[in-house]
């Protein structure tokens, strides 16, 4: 028989109902007020179309800004500017026919089609048009139009325009995504963007948010700041000197490179032409978004010869006195090299094939000191080699030349034929000539400040001893004799000892093999004062036309940046002219 319950039975089990269902309310009460009170923040960001959410999940993109040494301060060229973004709710349109009328002279939008997506109802949201000034902004509330709504939108924007294009680069579409390119905003690009923030909540089967799931953020990181080496007013005078130089020689296009050889810092870097990276998308032809002075790479001519020089001086096999006989060629197996004057100078000095920039003495230097030495200075000097500088695209050159058994490969080296470089190894090759023998890595960029308060200062660092101190003193001198003596007089400055090389080079041509009698590069390459030099500095014009040579070319623009220069270090004269 079965025992019968008795009511104490009843009873507990009646508190036990009682406590689990008291258990339940309170817990609900408790998740109800995180979720309205504690959360309120929270969930009202969601509701309120994600904006302030969004903002903690997104980072803020770093700026770049260069030095400004007569303000004391730095000079923006890649910053961060809130515009609006104007777009519109259709189905809250009253009118589209005489919304597109008001807003497509504004938007500058077809009216006809404007009308058509005001019209798509079902549509939640349509963007009309991004990037809006204050200006336009202003003119739009006035319209006061339903259905049409503005919000805020962060925006790259470049102060400095075309004198920054190749070295900044600009904000553009990798895909969906926006992303640097070109210039330091592809180079750094990882530091400049930040780390974008998370956002996690639990979902139920069907992917939908459990709204009493648990969430969780994790904010952005914003991007880091860059300040470059580029001085401002250097900068603006060396792309001003070197548009004017391409415009008027009627070029294909220039560089200019200036660097300071005790430390590698690039305080000028400009081509021409060059671009506005607020309108990058309206440039003709892509081939303007890149440096040249780092990517560039081209047969460099008769700058090259102090490098050849300097092999056979640190060989200990010539003197700036030795001399040979210039009989105006060299034969070479079936091979005749001439002077590029075609001329025969007699009885001349090293001192000498550098002022009169003589292919003979070139080679004649280069049998001194012999091909295996040759080719181990020129790689000492940096060519061949990426220099490490913080930009895209950087070209290693070509020295293959140097590898072939004939020796007229190595002959047509001497003097910067077969062989390739670009202008800013010849700029940080002629550093270590200027800086004692001592190869320096040249950057571009001083210092990165990041979002949490840290820094890194970039320090100057050796690559290495190119050339023995002495040999750099006394190539110097013979440099600063081309100058005086040679062919590199309109690089002078009156009151200052200049050292530097001219080199004209010649194209080959694109479609076979051999040259282009045509085409010619004008390079100049030098330093001042010799002593302490206080810059290095490259110039290179492309296809000039009405000019053969670099001394009437690219010489006369070096002079007359020298001379700012000096100037502008507040460099004493050296010498009563």
């Amino acid at each position: 028989m079965a025992r019968s319950q008795g009511p104490t039975s009843s009873i507990r089990r009646l508190a036990v109902v009682r406590l689990v269902f008291f258990i339940f309310v309170v817990t609900l009460i408790l998740r109800l007020f995180q979720l309205q009170v504690l959360d309120h923040g929270f969930y009202s960001k969601v509701a309120s179309g994600q904006h302030d959410l969004f903002a903690q999940l997104l980072p803020e993109r770093g700026e770049v800004y260069i030095q400004d040494p007569l303000s004391g301060g730095l000079y923006p060229v890649a910053v961060n500017r809130t515009l609006a973004l104007v777009y519109a709710v259709p189905k809250d349109v009253t009118d589209s026919a005489r919304a597109a009328e008001l807003l497509a002279p504004l938007l500058e939008l077809d009216e006809a089609d404007l009308a058509a997506r005001l019209a798509k109802t079902e549509d939640p949201y349509e963007p009309l048009k991004h990037a809006v000034d204050d200006e336009l902004k202003a003119r739009l509330i006035e319209l006061e139009l339903a259905g049409i709504h503005l919000a805020p939108e962060t925006v790259r924007y470049y102060p400095a325009g075309e004198n920054f294009g190749q070295v900044v680069g600009f904000i553009g579409f990798v895909g969906d995504t926006r992303q640097g390119q070109y210039g330091v905003e592809q180079y750094w690009e990882s530091t400049l963007a930040g780390a974008q923030g998370e956002l996690k909540t639990e979902r139920e089967a069907g992917g939908g948010v459990i709204a009493l799931g648990q969430r969780e953020i994790t904010p952005a990181v914003d991007g880091a700041d860059l300040v470059l080496t580029l001085d401002k007013n250097v900068q603006l005078r060396a792309c001003a000197a070197i548009r004017k130089a391409v415009e008027s020689h009627g070029a294909l296009s220039g560089s200019i490179v200036i660097m300071e050889p005790a430390t590698g810092a690039i305080r000028g870097l400009c081509g021409a032409p060059n671009f506005d990276s607020n309108s990058y998308a309206t440039v003709e032809s892509p081939e303007v978004f890149a440096n040249v002075s780092v990517s560039g790479t081209y047969e460099p001519g008769s700058v090259f010869k102090p490098i050849t020089m300097a092999a056979a001086l640190a060989a200990g096999k010539v003197t700036p006195a030795t001399t040979y006989t210039d009989t105006g060629e060299v034969r070479i197996g079936p091979d005749t090299i001439r002077n590029s004057d075609l001329k025969a100078h007699g009885v001349q000095t090293m001192t000498q094939v550098l002022q009169e920039s003589l292919n003979t003495g070139a080679i004649f230097a280069l049998r001194q000191a012999g091909v295996e030495t040759f080719r181990d200075t020129v790689e000492r000097f940096g060519f061949g080699q990426l220099t490490g500088v913080e930009l895209p695209g950087e070209s290693t050159g070509s020295l293959g030349a140097l590898r072939e058994k004939n020796e007229i490969y190595a002959a047509t080296a001497s003097f910067g034929q077969g062989i390739t470089v670009s202008p800013l190894q010849l700029t940080t090759a002629f550093g270590a000539i200027a800086n004692k023998g001592r190869l320096m890595k040249p950057y571009l960029v001083s210092e990165v400040r990041y979002a949490d308060g840290r820094s890194h200062i970039t320090a100057p660092m050796t690559v290495r001893q190119a050339i023995p101190s002495e040999v750099a003193t006394t190539l110097s001198a013979m440099l600063v004799q081309v100058v005086e003596q040679g062919h590199g007089k309109r690089a002078g400055v009156p009151g200052y000892y200049v050292a530097g090389k001219t080199g004209t080079a010649q194209v080959s041509y694109a479609d076979r093999a051999g040259y282009d009698p045509s085409k010619t590069i004008g390079t100049f390459v030098g330093f001042a004062p010799v002593d302490n030099p206080k810059f290095v500095m490259t110039v290179r014009i492309d296809e000039p036309k009405g000019v053969v040579f670099a001394e009437s070319s690219a010489a006369p623009v070096f002079g007359e940046m020298a001379k700012f220069l000096l100037e502008y270090y507040q460099v004493p004269p050296e010498r009563t002219e």
